[in-house]
């Protein structure tokens, strides 16, 4: 019997990288960690698709309000090329407000919160829309 395939999101980010898991036979995503833009991020993007047996990378795309690229689409493009090399299937999934819905999840839940959580909160709205899209 063949393991679950396992996925990866990410948040893309000019400082950090909000990082999610999930598989899609469950369809929850669950945020994991938030990795620095610090020259060693592709590295440890690497070891987290290795150890988690990871066969998509779902990256969030940022888009204007009226669905256009911006400066930030570039970037993102720019990032997911260095993963080239990374023995999994890279996806684009439309991140429009995920930021924004991840903050307010974070407000609602009543506690303290960091910019990194609202990135991993982020990825796993990213991810959480691929899987029920992709269901």
């Amino acid at each position: 019997m063949s393991k679950p395939k396992r996925y990866l999101a990410l948040d893309v980010g000019d400082a950090r990288i909000g990082v999610a898991q999930g598989e899609p036979t469950v369809r929850i995503a669950v945020p994991h960690e938030t990795v620095e833009r610090d020259g060693s991020e592709v590295k440890r993007i690497a070891e987290l698709v290795l150890a988690g047996d990871i066969s998509h990378i779902i990256i969030g795309y940022p888009r204007n309000q009226s669905g256009e690229a911006t400066q930030q689409t570039a970037s993102v493009e720019a990032f997911a090329k260095q993963l080239i090399d990374i023995p999994a299937k890279i996806v684009f999934q439309d991140e429009s407000l995920t930021s924004v819905l991840a903050e307010q999840q974070l407000q609602a839940a009543g506690t303290s919160y960091t910019r990194g959580d609202i990135d991993m909160v982020a990825a796993s709205l990213i991810l959480q829309d691929y899987l029920e899209a992709s269901s």
